[in-house]
């Protein structure tokens, strides 16, 4: 299956990276988060990828355009003007980068690459969530249950600590706990062709609204619940902190 990655919004809760990037190319460990989410794909497998661009799209391009001489050692000669690329640096991916609109919803960026994924099922994520996923276990739920669409359901680490109190009088207090029992669309999902009928390529179509309201009110959508690490990229705390476990390896995502 290709994977479909979702790479064009503004990104405006992180504005103070996303003024001279799109938000798939901030960086963890010196490398964008989208690197990061294509390698926990490849190393499931799957290393075909359409990435739909957006929002300064041309800098996703750019990275992987460069990509080899960006990480090799490069012996460069100013006499006759040529270099020499001394290791390459490859990854086993084939990539499809295509402008799916500045200003395009989620549906509408998923319809306009239909004619890429073609005939077949294909998986979809987000460009700005790490995780410690088996991605080959949510294929195998996706066969057992046999829906449309599976959902990678995610508790993500609460935002403020949790306080319970009785009569005035703190009976416990967890600091940022995991979750509240809640559990949230984390992405890294699986599609079949026929989701495709659910959209359309108008600007407006938001995947996560009418679409997938209507396939799970079909009872066509499953969710594989990942008790494991998922962490987004949403803020500019969510940098410092995925940053900081990259640098302390504890990055529970890295393979």
């Amino acid at each position: 299956m290709k994977v479909v990655i979702l790479a064009g919004g503004l990104g405006t809760r992180i504005s103070e990276e996303t003024g001279l990037k799109p938000k798939p190319m901030i960086e963890i460990g010196g490398l964008p988060i989208l690197w990061h989410i294509m390698k926990t794909y490849s190393n499931a497998g799957f290393n075909e990828f359409i990435i739909c661009l957006g929002y300064k799209g041309h800098v996703i391009k750019n990275f992987f355009l460069n990509y080899s001489s960006n990480f090799a050692n490069i012996t460069i000669n100013l006499e006759n003007n040529k270099s020499e690329i001394l290791n390459d640096v490859l990854e086993n991916w084939k990539i499809e980068l295509i402008d799916t609109g500045e200003k395009s919803m989620t549906g509408s960026r998923i319809k306009k690459i239909q004619k890429y994924v073609g005939n077949e099922n294909f998986m979809l994520t987000y460009g700005d969530c790490v995780t410690d996923l088996d991605v080959n276990k949510v294929v195998d739920f996706h066969n057992k249950h046999n829906r449309l669409l599976t959902i990678t359901a995610a508790q993500p680490k609460a935002r403020w600590g949790s306080l319970d109190i009785s009569n005035g009088i703190v009976n416990s207090f967890k600091e940022k706990p995991k979750g509240d029992g809640t559990w949230i669309n984390g992405g890294y999902m699986i599609c079949d062709n026929k989701v495709f009928d659910y959209l359309n390529s108008d600007d407006d179509c938001i995947f996560e609204q009418g679409p997938m309201d209507e396939i799970a009110n079909n009872g066509e959508m499953a969710a594989y619940q990942h008790e494991g690490f998922w962490h987004p990229m949403d803020t500019l705390k969510d940098k410092i902190d995925l940053n900081k476990l990259w640098e302390q390896d504890k990055a529970l995502w890295k393979k």
